[in-house]
């Protein structure tokens, strides 16, 4: 049975304070509670340092959280882990933990499924659910924050990479980032956070404008609309030459490079015209290409290049004058891409009729 209680980070820090108001408490409590979610508290009696009778009166009013963990899946030595959340009404979401050397990563989802519909993507071949509320994004990082605190680690970068368009939920992807970097909550660098889009442009105009020093990236993966109008459908109303010119509005107004994202596809965009094309189109920009090899998706046509081809094609996109990197490809036994989990979990549950 749903808690009709609402979870604690849907109130702003005013509400907070307003409601310590009410409750006779003093309002410098709110920086304590917040302190405490900012370490990933589990439940509202681990704030030890509260008294008594507000750890009551916050049981009484809030939950912890709203999201409820129902699959998880470890990989690279545990150092990936990807989690299934149940939303309240019963959507799903992914959250990706990625453990490095020198960072630790959130890859956060933004909305319930995804209306763009890239044909390789698992997220696209559920029906769309609906945009996750700001406080729902928070809580993503929020339980990152607790399980790397259990293993002396600390959450240092978000990109909001998982399920979901980010710009398509735009007031409340937003509204987390701030949060997110709120000194007071998880205090985490706006340049450390990186908000990707498959192409809304009058949304990447405006988050030029917010004054926040995010990392803006493309999801481009084709560079002639031809091809683009196929991989990413959004592309025959935001066309490709339209979309970058706004993204290097973006770099131009910011100061911050663009990142634009390539899923390599094989014999479909690891061609020696796709690098030409690719070179066209960012040579002389505030620009860097990350390239990312496939995870195989069940029921699509495409498939990864192999190793060679993966490394032919940089080659290619370096001599074009780019700067390019190709990202380190975790989980793949762990299903890896974007939404893999939910498609496993959703299709071996029963139906209730």
């Amino acid at each position: 049975m749903l808690d009709p209680k609402p979870p604690v980070l849907s109130l702003s820090s005013a509400e907070l304070e307003a409601w310590l108001v009410t409750n006779d408490l003093p309002v410098y409590r709110g920086r304590q509670i917040w302190g405490w979610m900012a370490r990933g508290a589990a439940s509202f009696q681990a704030m030890h340092d509260l008294p008594k009778g507000l750890r009551a009166a916050l049981e009484r009013d809030f939950r912890i959280t709203s999201l409820r963990p129902v699959a998880l899946n470890q990989a690279d030595g545990a150092l990936t882990t990807k989690t299934l959340f149940e939303l309240d009404g019963g959507h799903s979401v992914e959250a990706v933990v990625m453990r490095y050397t020198d960072r630790s990563t959130l890859c956060i989802s933004s909305q319930a499924g995804c209306p763009i519909g890239c044909p390789f993507c698992a997220t696209g071949k559920f029906p769309f659910g609906r945009n996750l509320k700001a406080h729902e994004i928070v809580e993503q990082a929020v339980d990152a924050v607790r399980v790397l605190a259990g293993e002396e680690r600390r959450l240092s970068h978000v990109v909001f990479m998982g399920m979901g368009e980010p710009m398509a939920n735009y007031a409340a992807v937003l509204e987390s980032v701030r949060r997110l970097a709120d000194p007071e909550l998880l205090g985490i660098s706006p340049r450390r956070i990186v908000v990707s889009t498959s192409g809304l442009i009058p949304r990447i105009e405006q988050l030029a404008g917010e004054g926040l020093p995010v990392t803006l990236a493309i999801s481009l993966h084709a560079a002639r609309d031809e091809l683009r109008d196929v991989l990413v459908p959004i592309n025959r109303k935001y066309p490709v030459r339209d979309l970058v010119g706004a993204a290097q509005g973006y770099a131009t107004k910011t100061g911050r490079r663009v990142s634009y994202e390539w899923v390599l596809l094989a014999g479909v965009n690891d061609t020696e015209q796709d690098a030409k094309e690719l070179g066209t189109l960012l040579r002389r920009k505030l620009a860097h290409v990350n390239l990312i090899p496939f995870n195989p998706v069940e029921d699509t046509p495409y498939r990864a290049p192999d190793r060679a081809a993966i490394r032919r094609f940089r080659e290619m996109v370096e001599a074009e004058g780019l700067n390019v990197t190709v990202r380190d490809t975790r989980g793949r036994e762990a299903d890896a891409a974007c939404g893999q989990l939910h498609e496993r979990v959703m299709r071996s549950r029963v139906p209730v009729s």
